[in-house]
């Protein structure tokens, strides 16, 4: 099959062939009809993610059809479509047992852990356990852009966050993780306010329901910013970056007894970010992170999609091919895997 690969980190994949995938006895192969292009596959290529071995297939974001199933698999068949979250459980550890699987102590991660889908055909481990059905009406772009970030920030708004209809939620960083978390919050019935350092991304974020924003690069007090817009304070509110500065400002953005949760990575350098914990204790405030959602959640995300509460699609940029050339997969149809850019 055709895939991207790259030998080192930091040095620029190229598009090659490489043996096709088989899957285990718990698992399937899927063939790719599209996937993500994310932040978090950028982190991994640096080298900021212990977990890959080299050379590597990234890709985490994915939607596709079964090709192959493994012997032990009962719920799925081939020609189903389906999508899977970038954290797959194992079923057997505690955290599992407890319906946890996005922190599962061995967890499955394609591009990560395991080679991903900038590929033809990834295989996918405890298939019953991990794959979610796509709607028939839900085409495979849409598909591939929930993502990591959006169920990420599904499960940051809705599970984690608790958000409630009439609650202030401040969204720090207003790209794909921010926008979707506006997005759903507005969804929710929450008063969004969108932070940003560009004025294009705190209008979109405003088309999609937020009803004020602070630009972080002309204001000189962020915090105070979101403090003054929401009355006292946020009730909850989303670092959707990932930066200490970005941490900080929600953190110290919230009113008394209020829910920061963290989304965006914090990685490398920025792996022990400061944390206003004087607020924090006389405050009462949460601090929460959010790592992806379980397979069993998506039912949820997918009736609002449904619905049209929920407008996915509205955030992809646009759709660029896996190489320069179409070409014949393993039965001879020629394709063109698509991967999703996002706002």
């Amino acid at each position: 099959m055709k895939a991207a690969v790259y030998e080192a980190f930091s040095v620029r994949p190229q598009v090659t062939t490489v043996p096709d995938p088989t899957p285990e006895v718990h698992g399937v192969v899927v063939r790719v009809e599209a996937t993500g292009i994310c932040r978090s596959d950028w982190h991994g290529w640096k080298g900021h993610d212990k977990d890959i071995e080299l050379p590597h297939v990234p890709g985490h974001e994915l939607s596709g059809t079964i090709v192959a199933v493994g012997r032990d698999v009962t719920r799925w068949r081939v020609g189903d479509r389906v999508t899977v979250p970038f954290v797959g459980g194992c079923g057997a550890c505690p955290q599992c047992q407890g319906g946890n699987q996005q922190v599962c102590d061995s967890q499955f991660q394609p591009g990560f852990t395991h080679w991903g889908s900038f590929a033809e055909y990834v295989a996918l481990h405890h298939a019953d356990l991990n794959l979610v059905a796509l709607p028939e009406s839900m085409d495979f772009v849409t598909a591939a852009s929930l993502g990591c970030r959006f169920v990420t920030s599904f499960r940051a708004v809705v599970d984690q966050g608790r958000v409630a209809p009439g609650e202030w939620v401040a969204v720090h960083g207003c790209g794909g993780v921010g926008l979707s978390a506006i997005m759903i919050a507005h969804a929710m019935g929450a008063n969004v306010v969108a932070v940003d350092i560009t004025e294009d991304k705190l209008e979109f974020a405003k088309s999609l329901g937020a009803v004020a924003s602070v630009n972080a690069a002309s204001c000189a007090d962020v915090p105070a910013a979101v403090v003054e817009v929401t009355g006292g304070g946020a009730h909850a509110s989303i670092d959707a970056l990932g930066h200490p500065a970005t941490c900080f400002n929600s953190v110290a953005s919230l009113r008394k007894r209020g829910r920061h949760v963290q989304v965006g990575l914090m990685v490398a350098d920025h792996a022990h970010a400061a944390v206003p914990m004087d607020k924090v204790i006389a405050n009462e405030l949460e601090i929460l992170g959010s790592h992806g959602m379980q397979a069993h959640r998506y039912g949820a995300m997918l009736a609002m999609i449904e619905s049209g509460a929920l407008a996915p699609e509205r955030l992809i940029g646009k759709t660029v091919s896996l190489g320069r050339d179409r070409y014949p997969d393993r039965h001879g149809h020629v394709r063109d895997i698509r991967g999703c850019r996002y706002q």
